[in-house]
């Protein structure tokens, strides 16, 4: 199971905020998970993420339907991920994003060695990784400042988004449930 902590959550609305002030559009978020994970699903409802792929082996093929199905193209994905059966995945996407173990230090040099990354974080899983890649995200989109400014205050924008952000049905797609991979 995957724990997802209050500063792990903050950082990615803050970042989903940034991304909408600068394109006027709530940006697409998913999980991808090969467990059946319960926390995972029950985050991304609480935060209104856009979907949950569950049991998923082959998470190439998530990325696929993502750019099918949304209009996306590879080069416009963002993922985070944090271990090996995530790396088919990751390679596919325009920025890799990994999330440091301690306890993987082969993993990670294997990573940096072949290039599969784009950044390894600093703070180790369960230390809040999350909200240190969505801070450098925000900050590398020049936004960290003005929004953050907009969530002390409160403001229309800030209030603007929140309704749209609480209007998003998270979608449940699991292996032999609303998605079989072809």
């Amino acid at each position: 199971m995957s724990d997802f902590a209050e500063a792990d959550s903050m950082g990615t609305n803050m970042l989903r905020y940034g991304m909408w002030r600068k394109q006027g559009t709530l940006p697409y978020t998913a999980i991808i998970s090969g467990a059946n994970n319960d926390s995972a699903i029950k985050f991304a409802q609480r935060e209104h993420l856009n979907s949950v792929f569950t049991g998923i082996q082959d998470k190439r093929l998530v990325i696929e339907r993502l750019c099918d199905t949304e209009g996306l193209s590879p080069e416009q994905i963002v993922c985070v991920f944090d271990d090996i059966n995530d790396l088919s995945m990751a390679d596919d996407c325009g920025l890799r994003l990994m999330v440091r173990r301690s306890s993987s230090p082969l993993l990670a040099d294997y990573v940096a060695r072949r290039s599969l990354c784009d950044y390894i974080s600093g703070t180790e899983s369960g230390g809040h990784a999350v909200r240190e890649i969505c801070e450098l995200l925000l900050g590398l989109l020049d936004s960290y400042d003005q929004a953050l400014d907009s969530r002390i205050a409160y403001d229309d924008d800030y209030q603007t988004y929140l309704q749209l952000r609480q209007g998003v049905v998270t979608e449940l797609f699991g292996k032999g449930e609303l998605w079989e991979p072809d």
